[in-house]
């Protein structure tokens, strides 16, 4: 999915005051990471992961594998924090209007 600058910008305050709801460790994207991925953006659209233990590049690649895997928009990634946004079609409002 393709967002505009605009869309990007208010995700980016939405996710400020979030709380990582999945940790990627030291084991990387197992099944069970990305079923608890799934589950977190059917549920909230916006999330944010703690990408633990791995070196900016790696950390690039496993934000792309979650790219990939859950069709999700990478909006940032700040540290070892990435923030993904994913419209649930299921939900009667998405948090930005694309």
């Amino acid at each position: 999915m393709q967002l505009t600058n605009q869309q990007i910008r208010a995700l980016k305050k939405q996710a400020h005051h979030l709380k990582p709801v999945v940790m990627v460790g030291q084991q990387g994207l197992r099944d069970s990471v990305h079923h608890e991925i799934d589950i977190a953006l059917d549920a909230h659209e916006l999330i944010k992961i703690k990408l633990a233990g791995a070196d900016k590049a790696e950390r690039e690649r496993i934000s792309q594998q979650i790219i990939a895997h859950h069709q999700a928009s990478l909006i940032q990634i700040i540290g070892r924090m990435a923030t993904f946004y994913r419209p649930n079609p299921d939900k009667k409002t998405n948090r930005i209007i694309i």
